[in-house]
């Protein structure tokens, strides 16, 4: 069958099958947004990746050559929330990803990266490293005294014992926070690169400290939109300046190849503040790029 032009390509993410949840590597969008602290709207962004996702459907990875048709690959959709209620939406989002042999989320808001790794490590047994790219540490206890807002995914996924915080490194954080939070996260055993120490340094060597913290075993991926500069991704919910260039996000996944990972989300885009789709592009290639690597082990 002929490859269809981009602007007819199926609506599932890289024109995935629909709804196959014995997929080898399933694709599911998770529109929760009423934990966040800023400007709401990710409910929309699965909607969105998924379109933008249309401009990497006609070749191969350009330097590796991995396809990622060549996975058993199936979209889920959108997984069900509870309106309003946030407990609840953690509970369906657990329970929709539970069972699943490989999950890429689109969110969303970044607390759906709880329930995906409750999910997970019950699968596995065990808990995992972690490769989060954002602009925001993610561990305060709570946000203006909601629990599970969206900025406080780390601190439950640490003190539930879902991360190994030693083999837990994150990347291009540089919005304002408490000392105390920078102080309780390194504490833990999290390594911090500040996005300030990636541009004085470079992608190879970014991962390669990467390679180091997470070492072996299973690890997961979390990718914050807002992880990359405004300039890159204004389509967001929390902007903060300074951020990573495209360029460098892609440059480090790509040499993360050894990785052993188990799961994956790319979380916060929010479309109605995007400028030409270049936000949802961005987030749609960050999943592109993290099918590759799995289509690279063959």
């Amino acid at each position: 069958m002929a490859t269809p032009m981009t602007f007819a390509a199926p609506h599932a993410f890289l024109g995935a099958r629909a709804h196959d949840r014995g997929a080898a590597v399933c694709v599911a969008g998770v529109p929760l947004d009423i934990g966040t602290t800023n400007r709401a709207g990710t409910r929309d962004g699965p909607r969105a990746i998924r379109a933008a996702a249309r401009m990497l459907t006609d070749g191969r990875h350009p330097e590796t050559g991995a396809d990622p048709a060549a996975l058993d690959l199936s979209d889920l959709g959108e997984f069900a929330i509870a309106l309003g209620d946030i407990p609840e939406s953690l509970r369906l989002v657990e329970a929709q990803a539970t069972g699943l042999a490989h999950l890429l989320a689109f969110g969303g808001e970044h607390g759906v990266t709880l329930p995906l790794l409750r999910a997970l490590t019950k699968r596995i047994g065990g808990p995992v490293g972690m490769v989060h790219i954002d602009a925001h540490l993610d561990t305060s206890e709570d946000n203006f005294g909601q629990r599970f807002a969206h900025g406080s995914v780390f601190w439950h996924a640490i003190t539930e014992g879902l991360v190994e915080p030693r083999r837990m490194i994150q990347i291009g954080i540089r919005s304002p926070a408490w000392p105390e939070m920078f102080a309780w996260t390194r504490a833990q055993g999290v390594t911090i690169l500040s996005a300030q120490q990636v541009h004085e340094s470079t992608p190879a060597a970014v991962a390669t400290r990467v390679l180091e913290v997470v070492g072996a075993g299973p690890a997961y991926l979390s990718f914050d939109i807002d992880g990359l500069d405004p300039a890159f991704a204004p389509g967001t919910g929390t902007p903060e300046v300074g951020g990573l260039a495209t360029w460098q996000a892609q440059g480090i996944l790509r040499r993360l190849g050894a990785i052993d990972f188990r799961g994956a989300d790319v979380v916060e885009v929010a479309p109605a503040y995007d400028v030409a789709e270049v936000t949802a592009l961005a987030a749609a290639t960050i999943g592109w790029e993290y099918l590759c690597l799995l289509a690279g082990k063959g």
